[in-house]
């Protein structure tokens, strides 16, 4: 089956919201803990994606559209891997680091079956000094685009939104 997109190229969008890591570990499970009856996963392979607002970014890019992703990230390893993945799909990044860690959802799989979800995150909500940055970017770039996507998951990116 042949796809065929319309074409993007032109389009100029801001993603802004949610910005997170979405963290993968495979590996192999064949026994059970002596701590507690649980698998024991033998960890091979570690996968790193953009999630939230990020992945939606990534995905306007894979279609061919110019895209700038605006969120609150914190000032750590999961912000830098994110803006490495993000950079090098062509997505333009403003991203707002905090005090706050960035928001990674870090799943355990085995035998293609997910084993548990671990989710590191903290509410932006009371970041004001972060928020009110976000409106200065916003108000620069508003002007430079044709569509402006929110994508809210409820970790405070997205907050106190008017019309």
């Amino acid at each position: 089956m042949n796809i065929n997109f319309p074409d993007f190229s032109r389009a100029r969008i801001l993603v802004i919201g949610d910005v997170m890591l979405d963290s993968y570990w495979h590996g192999n499970t064949s026994r059970i803990s002596p701590e507690s009856p649980v698998p024991v996963v033998h960890v091979k392979e570690i996968e790193e994606r953009a999630g939230g607002a990020a992945n939606v970014a990534l995905n306007i890019s894979a279609i061919g559209g110019n895209v700038k992703l605006l969120g609150l990230v914190g000032d750590d390893e999961e912000a830098d891997c994110l803006e490495s993945i993000l950079l090098g799909a062509n997505v333009e990044c403003y991203l707002v680091r905090t005090a706050l860690p960035t928001t990674n959802k870090l799943r355990v799989i085995s035998r293609n079956q997910q084993l548990i979800r671990l989710d590191f995150e903290e509410k932006f909500h009371d970041e004001e000094e972060s928020l009110q940055k976000l409106s200065e970017i916003y108000a620069n770039e508003i002007d430079d685009v044709d569509l402006v996507i929110i994508s809210d998951y409820a970790k405070g990116s997205v907050y106190q939104v008017q019309n």
